[in-house]
């Protein structure tokens, strides 16, 4: 569990940070890391690439690792992540990441899921309810 953890520290860290500190160790080669909000990636290269394109665009400003838990092969990670684009639009929610782990240690498999910060009770003045006028988030 320990070394799960450190793990999952040391891939937000490389966000953080801006630098790549090992992530072809870190994921298996076939590995899948599907976002939260659509974009697939397959293999350990492709998340690379994805990894140093993105960080040409963006900066991740926050990403907060709240609690983990683990079941055999898996683990679940709460988290809170913020980030700001070059074009100075600032993007920030509440997320999970489930991860499953190969025998050797590595990442096979993580899917984010997350969950918008802009929350509201549509109940909150009475019984018929009031939701927010405009499209919804993109999760």
């Amino acid at each position: 569990m320990e070394q799960r953890e450190r793990a999952v520290r040391l891939w937000f860290d490389m966000w953080l940070k801006k630098e790549d500190l090992g992530v072809l160790d870190l994921f298996a080669k076939d590995a899948v890391y599907i976002e939260s909000w659509g974009p697939e990636y397959h293999g350990a290269q492709k998340i690379k690439l994805w990894f140093d394109e993105w960080n040409t665009r963006g900066t991740v400003l926050q990403w907060d690792i709240l609690q983990f838990f683990h079941r055999e092969d898996q683990t679940v990670a709460q988290w809170y992540f913020r980030n700001q684009m070059n074009g100075g639009r600032v993007e920030a929610f509440d997320g999970l990441s489930l991860i499953r782990w190969d025998p050797a240690g590595r990442i096979c498999f993580l899917q984010e899921f997350g969950c918008n910060e802009s929350r509201y009770d549509p109940y909150q003045d009475g019984p018929v309810p009031k939701f927010r006028e405009g499209s919804a988030a993109w999760f």
